[in-house]
């Protein structure tokens, strides 16, 4: 039986077992996939099932419980395949706005950096997670590390290498392989994937599910599908965001600012007009403490200027620009080998994609070497960390950065504490991995453990 190169546990053979020791046939193949450059098309049509079809199945037969996954990439296809496996009566449905698992086939120059085999150790491995190492210290990683990652992917025919920094990828170098393994997997244990189609609007009904709107490009044909549990796994895009406010979450990205308001034709001095405390990012733009008490005090102010004006933030107002500027110069000279956007100096607690924001809004490279960033691009870093603009009608750029806030979810188990049999994975909650494979693994073990709580949760209402 193939075992993990970093240890862990061995294959369990070809049958699939549930929470109550069932089998349900099999699971896995040990043979490679032979054409790594193709994967399997794994639609309705192949499976003879729509969004309409499953409308009618539903009304026909009530009692079967469906999971939906918003999101097709590793984390979403992860954990669908987790939750069917486990409970296969289980409906599995995954919805993806565009083509499944493209990131993983893009990442790491094509070859797919799936995890970091130098790291075992939960709490080493948490430290490599600038936002989110306190909370990943517990028993996250303990649930599905590393070590199971490569286990997994052994154990469906794929083997992982080792390179000197500890990042994993597979033998044959091509991310093709563990897409065609992720997608074969999800066609065989009968998960459902529908893809061109974007869930727009979710709410919960009187009978405690979910009611989802699907539309479908490219004419926006929309339809309701429901649902008793629902995964959300959009990773960092506005989808994602919108749908977990809608459901009574906040998008949080800043602890701290000093944010201040200047409007046009206003030409004395209000005190009240800067203010300082969190701020959050949600579906339509700024919300938080700091933009409630600045929309209070101006609130006659903006009505008369037409809503017009400039929003100016300090995102670290307790450091001096100066200081700034010397933990740049630092950050340089000890991350000389770190692409530029993949890795913001910790002492900002900046979120990951508002780092991005930063360095694509300065006109860099985001594929630079720390190493080959000059001075004056640190200076205009510098500047946009201490006093960045915004106009007050351009927000929507702003609404990719920070995530859904770790307190609001259950580490342990991935379900919401606000709205029950929620589920979130991968990089839709607040949480940045460096690179070097880190932001996948995350993704593996917040896929398997909604999977795992998700599937427990329906057979214990079986």
């Amino acid at each position: 039986m193939p075992v993990s190169p970093l240890g862990g546990q061995r294959c369990l053979g070809s049958q699939a077992t549930d929470f109550h020791g069932r089998h349900h046939g099999p699971i896995f193949s040990h043979s490679r996939l032979r054409d790594h450059h193709r994967y399997p098309k794994v639609t309705f049509k192949r499976h003879r099932i729509s969004i309409s079809s499953m409308q009618q199945h539903q009304q026909q037969q009530s009692y079967e419980q469906v999971l939906v996954v918003i999101g097709g990439g590793a984390a979403g296809i992860f954990g669908a395949i987790r939750a069917k496996n486990a409970v296969p009566q289980l409906k599995v449905l995954v919805v993806e706005k565009g083509k499944p698992l493209t990131k993983v086939r893009i990442s790491g120059g094509g070859r797919c950096n799936v995890t970091n085999g130098h790291f075992i150790d939960t709490m080493i491995l948490a430290d490599h997670y600038p936002r989110g190492n306190r909370e990943l210290r517990g028993s996250y990683f303990k649930a599905h590390g590393p070590k199971d990652t490569v286990t997994w992917f052994s154990c469906h025919g794929v083997q992982l290498k080792t390179e000197e920094d500890g990042r994993m990828f597979p033998v044959s170098d091509s991310s093709s392989t563990i897409v065609d393994c992720l997608l074969s997997e999800a066609h065989k244990n009968g998960v459902l994937l529908e893809s061109g189609r974007i869930a727009t609007q979710i709410s919960c009904n009187d009978n405690g599910r979910f009611d989802i709107v699907v539309a479908k490009a490219p004419d926006n044909l929309k339809q309701t599908i429901q649902a008793d549990y629902l995964l959300i796994a959009t990773g960092g895009c506005r989808q994602g965001y919108v749908l977990a406010v809608q459901l009574g979450h906040t998008i949080v990205s800043f602890s701290r600012v000093r944010a201040k308001l200047k409007l046009p034709n206003l030409q004395k001095s209000i005190p009240q007009l800067t203010q300082v405390g969190p701020m959050l990012v949600t579906h339509w733009g700024f919300s938080g403490p700091v933009i409630l008490r600045l929309s209070a005090w101006a609130a006659r102010l903006l009505f008369s200027s037409a809503y017009q004006g400039t929003l100016l933030v300090d995102f670290v107002p307790d450091l001096h620009v100066d200081d700034v500027k010397n933990i740049l110069l630092n950050h340089k000279r000890k991350y000389k080998k770190q692409k530029l956007q993949n890795l913001a100096p910790p002492e900002f607690h900046l979120p990951k994609r508002f780092w991005q924001y930063l360095v694509e809004h300065q006109g860099l490279d985001k594929n630079t070497l720390w190493a080959s960033v000059s001075h004056h691009s640190l200076q205009l870093l510098a500047s946009s960390i201490k006093y960045c603009s915004f106009d007050l009608s351009g927000k929507d750029e702003f609404v990719t950065a920070g995530g859904v806030p770790l307190s609001e979810i259950n580490l342990n188990t991935m379900e919401s504490r606000i709205c029950p049999n929620l589920f979130f994975a991968g990089e839709v909650i607040n949480v940045d991995g460096i690179t070097g494979g880190f932001n996948f693994q995350n993704a593996w073990t917040g896929g398997y453990i909604a999977g795992t709580s998700i599937a427990k949760s329906a057979l214990s209402h079986s």
